[in-house]
């Protein structure tokens, strides 16, 4: 951004381009162009002088020097125009400039205060209603943009501002009051945005579209000359796939929660928690810039969500009051609710909230998004922390406040929010944190990390708590006397007795008045002393009445109920709760006896919405301590059994193909609406946890229920006939990866027990079958009866048992493998050559770094990219993990290694001094040196703390291809174009050892586990085995027909692995030298491979662009993964188009469908996409680049 800068003299001048971090204050002009405007040539021509235009940006200069402002914007004069580029990128910034700007000015030419008034109506307000500045286009956003306007008259007298004349332009525009004070803009509907700039003009007819992408945050190419349709067509296209964006992220909307809780809780209380502002330890966080973190700690039921609450609403007074400059986000955390829980649901929630009030920053969560990674599943967390550390980290980020309550009830991650928490409040000054929980050491021990915090605790400020509580008591004891006519010595009875006994705990107090209120007021005095003070006392009370009640029924129903509440792992409904509870026939359809059951629960649950959940976590606390004899008299393994039996019951009953009556085979999820009645209603918690609660029951006595793990038994039977409809479900719910965790955790179950049965056959094939198909299910839930079907293997039994479903779809199908096979997932996702693999130490993720300049990290178990690490500008040809598994380092044709931080994908160091490519990298076994070999013929060694290179060792003759330690870290061995390896000593330098014996380069070299070995693979074509101590070589292994590009040790030294340009992996038996194994599915070069840390798998990398995983035990292939980036090019095409049938069936523009009447059909994997392609009439036959060609054919029936 240019600005110009007044000098001493009154004059100004242009300053060069400056970044965001060094933009200072500065004023900015709105105006309607005319005949003679000042241009950005003109200030460089020094003619600027001889144009009318130049009157205007003396007035605005004027007016900045008056206000205290150096600085100043003109559109007219501040950009050139005549660079393409830069017009591009000032038309997408020009809201947020205009946003950031300390004063806008309007001047309006055709406004005079001259004229003259009519009654108490000054003479100008007529011309000013009739301006032409309120009919042109880009004048909206300068309108809505900045948080201060003020207008002035050709005579340069100032008419008002945005907030003294924002009636008259309410009348005028019809803009809401809400937008022009500063609200945030997605608070208002699309359409009603869109109609903003109804009534105006622009003079091109494109910017009509382009002056709103500020309104919608939204940044896009102009292409002037696609027309005022073809402009809004894709501003509405954009607008669609940021909400779609944000859907991703919506499990749960913090706003609700909050007003959920408060309506819980009874109503927030002002006088309750405005306490805390007067607090030294909060003056401190909020008017200190360099305190950052504010810690509130108290024990349970002393309101600390109530007081998080009021912090947030006076918050949000403010950030009103200064015209929304500031962001806030919060999020409220609940142990009893799976959907906000746990670490990765606290990020969605404030990447949920930031990106609603500034919409530019949904960037960062389309990154994501748009190349297809999911942010819901298994390993969600690594996406969503780069996500939010990069909004955090936006150079445009407003000034932010983020809230997160009950860090204690976060039960999943908690650690990793913790450090996240620490090292973004130490490193990002534009963000301050309120963080509450109760008193954990644990928590404490993690929070006192923080360089820049204060910590708040409510025992140590126990008399305003206190005092808080009474005010607390007064307001409910009132509500309580006008509800149930208290006489006067009753109120003060019970005021009196509440007081006394609250001990500073909300919660106690709540939950008596709750009581009481169901009681008439003309024994309210009587029963007071039936409430012993303290939660624990409360809650044994409320236990005692429900298992002493007259009614035993009664009793056992709500014993039941609690056991169940105590066993699930989210909320549920009434609609869910039916199916684990036997409700009386009579009462399950009725609201009404549904919400008087729950309340014969006592005060441990609440009913909103018809969704069930505890009062607080202190009573699921309880009973699940105190009373957990009296609500589990059999064991809690055995309501767990309950839940699941009578989950695979109701999914039974419930589950069908093509549920939602979506019709079209390639229906998208993100098409799907929500059906009234939703069918899925009753079975939404069964399908996401059924095998949770088989894996918390898990008798050990097989005599026990014998038929749950046998043929034909609940769970052989269920998913022998609802398997796919059950993937089709979990699709419908968003649950897709939950879905793959479960298959896993029930093949564990089953590995785990001795049974007499083809249970664990089958589940080890449906395994598979969601692996393979999995991405493309929960994207196309109705190709589970399709492609899934089709495509997977001829012997798959899934394929077998449901061979009726592909039927009506297609009556002919391509030959296909007969096994699954060797390879356990194909992972894609770069756009050009994978030169490097490495896996993490955990065997949990993989790394690959490729021509395409990104690393991108991936999770083994799902296939799924959770981080995308771009920073390189050259190729990526060598990656590698942190024995300790914290960093991840990278090589690159930039001449430089970067290290990263393998949690959170920043990048923490780039290590420079190569003058050429650095082709490999390697971290020592202690991660405290890492070494890189380059081009430049050298190999250096880097200090990881400090990123100093502490050595370069030079005798090489030719560029260093591989390097590797020791696993004592004692030596490094090098190989190189020169046709040797070499042995270093790490501490001297000194090169102890050459070894020679290949004729061609030495590609790759790997040291054995004990040190003892070192392996070679080379040019020409052979693999040697080589002995450190001697520097003989001891075999050489021969099978590849091209060079040997890669070599890897398992981690029990018992074999090595070879990648080649033959396209294939080969597994040697190190004793031996046998090749025991050849892995073929590659369709180019293998340019790395790698072992996982327990010798299970292989991962190896290609120039076709993918990552392979193989089990090297048994090759078998788990799983083929399609990320959204990929793309086939259909290089010819054969057809008729007089023939009906070859426009009834035909092949999608990118080849990823076969249509029928223009709508997807069928989904082909990557390995069937076709080159050519030809059609007879419902048949389609496809020339795949592997050599296959694949024959169907189709029903005719339309």
């Amino acid at each position: 951004m240019r600005l110009l800068e007044r000098d001493d003299t009154g004059g100004f001048r242009l300053t060069g381009d400056l970044p965001n971090d060094k933009i200072p204050p500065y004023a900015i002009l709105s105006h309607t162009w005319g005949d003679e405007e000042v241009l950005f040539k003109d200030l460089a021509e020094d003619t600027a002088g001889e144009k009318a235009g130049y009157d205007k940006i003396r007035f605005c200069g004027a007016q900045a020097k008056r206000d205290g402002l150096n600085f100043f914007w003109v559109d007219t004069c501040c950009i050139d125009k005549s660079d393409s580029a830069e017009l591009q990128h000032a038309l997408n910034s020009m809201f947020g400039w205009y946003r950031n700007a300390t004063k806008c000015y309007v001047y309006l030419t055709d406004v005079s205060t001259c004229q003259q008034g009519v009654g108490d109506n000054p003479g100008w307000e007529v011309a000013f209603r009739k301006s032409r500045w309120f009919t042109r286009g880009w004048t909206l956003q300068e309108l809505i943009a900045p948080p201060v306007v003020v207008f002035f008259s050709k005579e340069r007298e100032r008419l008002g501002d945005k907030k003294s004349l924002e009636q008259q332009i309410h009348d005028l525009t019809r803009i809401p009051l809400g937008a022009l004070q500063g609200s945030t803009l997605s608070n208002f509907s699309i359409e009603e945005r869109l109609s903003w700039t109804g009534k105006r003009n622009t003079t091109r007819k494109e910017d009509k579209a382009y002056s709103l992408f500020g309104i919608f945050g939204v940044h896009i190419p102009l292409l002037y000359g696609e027309g005022e349709d073809g402009a809004f067509g894709r501003l509405r296209e954009e607008i669609s796939k940021d909400n779609r964006c944000l859907s991703s992220l919506h499990s749960t909307d913090p706003r609700l929660d909050k007003k959920r809780i408060e309506e819980a809780k009874g109503g927030l209380l002002a006088d309750a928690y405005r306490w805390v502002f007067d607090t030294a330890d909060f003056r401190q966080w909020h008017d200190q810039s360099e305190s950052r973190l504010l810690w509130i700690k108290g024990d349970p039921g002393k309101g600390k969500t109530m007081l998080l609450c009021g912090i947030v609403n006076e918050l949000e007074v403010a950030i009103t009051a200064d015209g929304h400059c500031r962001n806030l986000a919060y999020f409220f955390c609940q142990a009893t609710d799976s959907r906000i829980n746990s670490a990765i649901t606290v990020l969605r929630g404030l990447i949920y909230l930031l990106a609603h009030q500034q919409p530019r920053l949904i960037s960062y969560v389309r990154k994501y998004t748009d190349a297809g990674t999911s942010l819901s599943d298994a390993n969600a967390w690594f996406a969503l922390s780069d996500i939010l550390g990069g909004m955090l980290g936006d150079p445009n980020l407003k000034s932010t406040y983020l809230v997160i309550d009950a860090l204690d009830e976060c039960i999943h991650d908690l650690p990793t929010l913790l450090r996240f928490i620490v090292e973004k409040s130490s490193t990002i000054s534009q963000v301050k944190w309120i963080v509450s929980s109760r008193n954990w050491p644990d928590i404490e021990k993690d929070l006192n990390e923080a360089r820049w915090k204060a910590r708040l605790c409510l025992e140590l400020n126990e008399t305003s708590v206190s005092e808080a509580v009474t005010e607390y008591v007064r307001f409910k004891v009132h509500r309580l006397a006008e509800r149930n006519n208290y006489k006067p010595d009753t109120r003060d009875a019970v005021q009196s007795y509440l007081s006394e006994n609250a001990h500073g705990t909300f919660l106690w107090v709540a939950l008596v008045c709750q009581n009481l209120a169901k009681i008439p007021g003309w024994k309210a005095q009587k029963k007071l002393t039936a409430f012993p003070p303290g939660l624990d006392a409360f809650y044994r009370r409320m236990m005692d009445q429900i298992c002493d009640s007259e009614d035993s029924e009664d009793a056992e129903l709500c014993k039941s109920i609690l056991a169940v509440m105590s066993a699930v792992r989210r909320p549920i409904t009434l609609d869910e709760l039916i199916a684990f509870v036997d409700i009386p026939e009579e009462a399950s359809a009725d609201y009404e006896a549904l919400t008087e059951i729950i309340g014969l629960c006592g005060s441990f649950l609440t009913l909103r919405e018809r969704t069930i959940s505890f009062i607080h976590q202190s009573a699921k606390d309880f009973l699940l301590g105190k009373a957990a004899d009296e609500i589990f008299p059999s064991g809690m393994e055995d309501t767990h059994h309950t839940v699941f039996s009578r989950s695979l019951d109701v999914m039974s009953g419930t589950l069908q193909r093509d549920i939602y009556s979506l019709g079209a085979p390639g229906s998208s999820t993100d098409d799907v609406k929500l059906p009234d009645p939703d069918p899925l209603v009753v079975a939404r918690y069964a399908c996401v946890y059924w095998v949770d609660h088989l894996h918390d029951w898990q008798s050990n006595d097989n005599s026990k229920r014998s038929d749950v793990f046998q043929d034909s038994g609940v769970i052989d039977t269920f998913l022998k006939k609802h398997y796919l409809h059950w993937l089709e479900a979990l699709s419908l719910c968003k649950s897709m990866s939950q879905g793959i965790l479960s298959m896993t955790k029930l093949e564990s179950i089953l590995q785990q027990r001795t049974i007499a049965s083809q249970l664990p056959s089958l589940v080890y094939d449906m395994r598979r079958f969601i692996l393979y198909c999995g991405w493309l299910v929960e994207n196309h839930p109705l190709q589970v009866y399709a492609s899934a079907l089709v495509f997977s293997p001829a012997r798959s039994i899934t394929r077998g048992l449901f061979k009726q479903e592909r039927q009506r779809l297609i009556t002919a199908v391509p030959v296909v493998e007969d096994d699954w096979n060797a390879c356990t997932q194909t992972l894609e996702g770069h756009s050009s050559t994978v030169y490097s693999v490495a896996f993490s130490p955990d065997s949990k993720l993989v790394a690959s770094g490729s021509g395409d300049n990104t690393m991108k990290i991936w999770d083994t178990a799902t296939g799924v990219c959770t981080q995308t690490l771009e920073g390189h500008s050259n190729g990526v040809y060598s990656v590698a993990f942190s024995p300790d598994s914290k960093l991840v380092a990278s090589g690159s044709g930039d001449n430089t290694m970067k290290i990263w931080d393998a949690a959170t994908g920043v990048c923490t160091q780039t290590l420079e001094g190569h003058s050429s490519y650095v082709y490999s990298v390697a971290f020592s076994p202690d991660s405290k040196l890492v070494a890189s070999g380059s081009g430049d013929n050298t190999i250096k060694i880097w200090d990881t703390a400090t990123g100093v290179c502490t050595q370069t060792l030079e005798g090489h003759s030719s560029y260093v291809s591989s390097v590797a330690f020791s696993p004592d870290s004692k030596l490094v061995a090098s190989g190189s174009g020169d046709n040797t390896i070499k042995i270093w000593d790490t501490a001297t330098g000194v090169c102890t050892q050459t070894l020679e014996g290949h004729s061609s380069t030495v590609y790759s070299v790997a040291f054995s586990p004990d040190s003892k070995l070192v392996a070679s693979g080379s040019g020409d074509k052979t693999i040697k085995i080589w002995d450190t101590a001697t520097g003989a070589c001891t075999q050489t292994l021969e099978g590849h027909s091209d060079f040997v590009s890669s070599v890897a040790f398992s981690p029990d030294s018992k074999l090595v692995a070879s990648g080649s340009w033959d396209e294939t992996v080969k597994i040697w038996d190190t004793a031996t030298g046998a090749c025991t194994q050849t892995l073929e599915g590659h369709s180019d070069f293998v340019n790395s491979v790698a072992f996982s840390p327990d010798s299970k798998l292989v991962a190896s990398g290609s120039d076709d662009s993918t990552i392979k995983i193989w089990d090297a035990a048994t090759g078998v292939c788990t799983q083929t993964l399609e990320n959204m980036g990929f793309s086939t090019f259909i290089a010819s095409w054969s057809g008729d188009a007089e023939n009906p049938l070859q426009q009834y069936y035909g092949i999608g523009s990118e080849g990823k469908w076969i249509t029928r009447c223009s709508e997807n059909w069928l989904w082909l994997p990557p390995g069937c996409r076709p080159v050519c392609s030809a059609l007879a009439a419902s048949t389609i036959a496809i020339g795949c680049s592997s050599g296959r060609v694949l024959v169907m054919t189709f029903p005719e029936d339309s």
